[in-house]
């Protein structure tokens, strides 16, 4: 297996980047191989400060940078040489077999749909994130959180099928439970959206819809995947985030709120699209990237792109 990470993304690159993968580099099995792609010179240097001596690191030379300012359309046209356009021509190639960046999620999405490309039948990719449970160590999947800010009803019931795959592949949930974020319980309470997604959603067969839930039941074990559009998905998400924060700095070091800790996943992947391409956070550390690449790995080896392909392929999910 080869994981592709993007050496120069995110707001410590190239630094935290080479060093997490060199931590992640010391504990992959047998067979697998870490592959930087970014700026060969930079990417050395750091080597030989983390003393690595090890042979399952590759380097793939990309001497231009997508920037977290720059616009990620026109940069991704205009940089052909930067390192996540390198990624996704490798992905796209079949060199590596997954994706990963804590660089410009705009430029990020630009690969994913643009040279990836959505599997037929999805109409809007989408990211999840997780929300942990305090009962359990498997995580509600919230989705989407932040890629779609606008939503129609058909594409938050697509949401359903994509969440209920990834947490029943991913996470080894049998038959999971999906529910729909809302405002109240009852089948009339919400706005125009969320009652409509709720009268495709109530008699589905594609997946095992309990109803609607509230923000409350996010943190308990009500649902195991929680639809909702990417504008209120992502204040939900970053709310959670702040527990961990609040808990770090109150000096606290509860277990259940270090959960929150976004480090502990490293990353998320774009769920819809026809190859592994994972999205870390801006700020990740090298613990963070060291998990991204495990949270790589995880998706590699479940083959969840290509269980998400059978799904499509075999049934009418429009």
């Amino acid at each position: 297996m080869r994981i592709g990470i993007d050496a120069m993304g995110g707001d410590f690159a190239p630094f935290e980047i080479v060093k997490g993968s060199v931590q992640a580099s010391v504990i992959l099995p047998p067979g697998m191989t870490i592959v930087l792609i970014g700026d060969q010179a930079q990417i050395e240097d750091i080597l030989k400060k983390e003393n690595y001596s090890g042979n399952n690191i590759e380097i793939v030379h990309a001497p231009e940078v997508i920037t977290m300012n720059d616009h990620p359309a026109k940069a991704f046209q205009q940089k052909t040489q930067s390192s996540i356009v390198v990624g996704f021509g490798m992905l796209a190639k079949g060199t590596i077999d997954s994706f990963a960046s804590a660089g410009n999620t705009g430029a990020m999405m630009v690969g994913g749909m643009f040279v990836i490309k959505a599997i037929e039948g999805v109409i809007r990719p989408v990211i999840s994130g997780p929300i942990s449970r305090i009962s359990t160590d498997i995580p509600t999947t919230l989705l989407d959180v932040g890629l779609n800010a606008d939503c129609k009803p058909e594409v938050l019931y697509q949401y359903g099928i994509l969440g209920s795959i990834y947490s029943n592949v991913v996470w080894g949930i049998d038959n999971p439970k999906v529910a729909l974020l809302n405002i109240g319980e009852e089948e009339e309470k919400g706005n125009l959206l969320t009652k409509a997604t709720f009268e495709l959603m109530k008699d589905s067969k594609d997946f095992n819809f309990i109803g609607n839930v509230e923000g409350h039941d996010l943190l308990f074990d009500k649902a195991d995947v929680v639809v909702c559009d990417g504008f209120s998905g992502n204040i939900v998400l970053k709310l959670v985030e702040s527990l961990f924060l609040i808990n770090r700095e109150r000096c606290l070091n509860d277990q259940y709120f270090n959960k929150f800790n976004y480090e502990n996943e490293g990353g998320t992947p774009v769920l819809g699209i026809n190859a592994p391409v994972l999205i870390g956070h801006g700020v990740s550390n090298a613990n963070a990237i060291k998990n991204l690449v495990f949270t790589s790995k995880r998706i590699v080896e479940t083959d969840l792109v290509g269980k998400i392909k059978q799904r499509f392929s075999n049934n009418d999910t429009n």
